[in-house]
């Protein structure tokens, strides 16, 4: 069952913001090679902040362009990471591992996805998030 759920990821990385601070024009940027099978795909962000991080949420903005299609896309994701009564809704002690379900794409055979991850919130630099990251998989059967 294990190897079954693993062989639909087709794609999981998570790139390391600056120690220092996440920075507002500091786009992280992922490639995602030519897809090998046309189909439908679930879209993952992945979180990663430590107890420097002073917000109950964040707001990502996300671009992905269809490189063969030229078609872009444009999304505003709105992470919640702490309850209202102050509980860290992540997964962890010290640091904290979240994913947030982002978009069900139709991509075709040899498509190429680029997506860029930036922060849209008021403070320009943000402590404690310390991974961002993107899970793709085939989309499961109703």
């Amino acid at each position: 069952m294990l190897t079954a759920c693993q062989e639909s990821t087709i794609y999981n990385r998570y790139l390391h913001t600056n120690v220092k601070g996440w920075e507002r024009n500091d786009t992280l940027r992922f490639v995602i090679p030519p897809i090998k099978q046309s189909g439908r795909y679930t879209e993952e962000v992945g979180l990663r902040t430590n107890g420097d991080y002073p917000f109950t949420d964040l707001t990502l903005i996300i671009e992905q362009t269809k490189v063969k299609a030229g078609i872009k896309r444009l999304d505003t994701l709105a992470c919640t990471l702490m309850n209202e009564q102050g509980h860290v809704e992540g997964a962890g002690i010290s640091l904290y591992q979240y994913t947030f379900p982002l978009a069900t794409l139709e991509l075709d055979q040899e498509e190429e996805l680029h997506i860029a991850v930036r922060h849209d919130m008021k403070r320009e630099m943000l402590p404690g998030i310390t991974d961002i990251g993107i899970r793709i998989e085939k989309a499961k059967l109703p």
